[in-house]
């Protein structure tokens, strides 16, 4: 009896995973960006008036550095990001100036991706440096630089290793080479606490307005133009091109600025901020909903799609490791093997995993569950073997004695009494998902992550708690959810010891 209801919750786990799959593919356009302020702001800003003119919108933002995005833009994983001619003129190995127009025919040609009509600023390199020490040495250009060797440098990480980057950089100036890469979002603030001299900065950064810092001159022409525009697959379709077009050359440097500042110094949402910009340039023809709808709307979006993630990793762990279990316990020696490669998958870091699983498996859902269910593996797999090794031997001696063989004496007597431990196994794994999956934000899966990965990017702890009090709550959850199937499926006598 016991083991019939073990295999009918296998069946409804495994169809709650072959339904589960449609929630995750929407007929939308999906839309990325890169991992700073700027490319986040835009992409809701791109969103937002995609939605307006009625096409329905996945976003998938704040995905990483250009190599990710540029990536999944052409496996069309998405449709739309946020580019610069600057870094797509480096991507085709452009030494020399070349127009724009030209610019967008290589690209075409070499990628087959359209790259649309400039919005209007120029967001290129700067450098940075704090106030006080530019004042000290009257620092007003990057030659300036090379006089004083000591200066800290901490260099955001994909400038620091970009080709086009802080190495040529050093070179055509003669700075030292030396410099700590750091997180954009946490330079100005490591600026700020005596912790860095000089960072790189965008020209349109938010945060210039807060900062007590000084844009040093390029005066060796170093960085070219970075020009901000749409980059969109070949089939993206002509009527939402029609809009984004609209968009072209409204937003000036300092208006950029502004709106960055917005979110980075004012508080506003990524939301907020879009919603008002396409306001007060008269690009929305219709109401939006009040923000306190949107903001249930988003969570309830958010938990839903935190919740899939969570309940297919589980389920899908389920089908491997306790199977797994049974035949390590049956064949234990193989036990070592299997065990140690599990406990191995679980020293790996998250973020690490997810990373080396974009080039195979590219962004979105798809690595985010082969992560979380690798996670989920061993407290399943472990629970498993270990409940049915303690089985009591005398109770085993009784069943061979009554003529069972060892696969009988596995389902009728083993496995049921190893069920409480078994179960305990799978709850721990699936309470560690809950909080693993706020991970799936950073490769463009959703979920209660992506106002952590915003509020860690501005800084914004309240932010960061939009997203980690509901994940922290859905934990409690499920945990709660495990005790309920748990005093469904077992004794009470057995409960109890549970």
């Amino acid at each position: 009896m016991r083991c019939t209801t073990v295999k009918n919750l296998f069946v409804t786990c495994t169809l709650f995973l072959f339904f589960s799959f449609p929630l995750f593919a929407a007929d939308s356009i999906v839309i990325g960006s890169k991992i700073d302020t700027e490319g986040r702001m835009v992409g809701e800003i791109f969103a937002q008036l995609l939605e307006d003119r009625g096409f329905a919108v996945e976003r998938r933002l704040a995905l990483g550095g250009t190599t990710i995005c540029f990536e999944a833009l052409k496996r069309g994983e998405i449709d739309l990001y946020l580019e610069y001619s600057g870094t797509l003129k480096a991507m085709l190995n452009h030494p020399e100036e070349v127009s724009y127009s030209q610019l967008q025919r290589e690209t075409k040609t070499t990628y087959d991706l359209e790259l649309l009509s400039p919005l209007g600023f120029n967001n290129t390199y700067v450098l940075a440096v704090r106030g006080d020490i530019a004042r000290k040495y009257g620092l007003q250009k990057v030659s300036d630089l090379r006089a004083h060797p000591d200066l800290r440098y901490g260099i955001s990480h994909e400038f620091l290793h970009r080709d086009d980057g802080w190495p040529m950089l050093a070179r055509r100036y003669g700075i030292p080479m030396s410099a700590v890469g750091i997180d954009h979002g946490l330079s100005y603030q490591a600026i700020a606490d005596d912790r860095i001299d000089v960072t790189d900065a965008y020209s349109t950064d938010g945060k210039l307005q807060r900062y007590d810092v000084i844009l040093l001159a390029d005066d060796r022409k170093f960085f070219p133009q970075y020009l901000a525009a749409p980059l969109v697959t070949s089939m993206f379709p002509q009527e939402a091109l029609n809009v984004l077009h609209e968009l072209a050359g409204k937003i000036s440097d300092t208006k950029m600025q502004s709106i960055n500042a917005m979110v980075e110094i004012h508080g506003k949402s990524y939301t907020q901020a879009a919603h008002l910009f396409l306001s007060e340039a008269g690009l929305l023809q219709h109401e939006s909903a009040p923000a306190v709808e949107r903001f249930w709307r988003d969570l309830a979006s958010r938990t839903l799609v935190h919740l899939g993630l969570v309940f297919i990793s589980v389920m899908v762990a389920m089908v491997i490791a306790i199977p797994l279990g049974v035949l390590i316990y049956r064949f234990p020696v193989f036990a070592h093997a299997v065990l140690g490669t599990a406990g191995i998958l679980q020293t790996v870091p998250s973020i690490a995993l997810l990373a080396c699983l974009i080039p195979l498996f590219g962004i979105g859902v798809k690595p985010t569950i082969i992560a979380l269910l690798l996670y989920a593996l061993l407290p399943m797999l472990r629970n498993t073997t270990i409940a049915l090794t303690s089985v009591d031997p005398v109770v085993k001696q009784v069943a061979t004695g009554m003529g069972l063989t060892a696969w009988q004496q596995l389902y009728y007597i083993e496995f049921p009494l190893a069920l409480p431990t078994i179960l305990a196994g799978i709850r721990t794994a699936a309470v560690i998902t809950v909080g693993t999956a706020t991970l799936a934000a950073f490769i463009g899966a959703g979920g209660l992550g992506e106002p952590i990965v915003a509020g860690l990017n501005l800084n914004n702890p309240e932010l960061v708690l939009e997203g980690a009090v509901p994940a922290a709550l859905l934990a409690i959850g499920v945990e709660g959810l495990f005790e309920l199937i748990e005093r469904k499926l077992l004794p009470k006598h057995l409960v109890r010891l549970s």
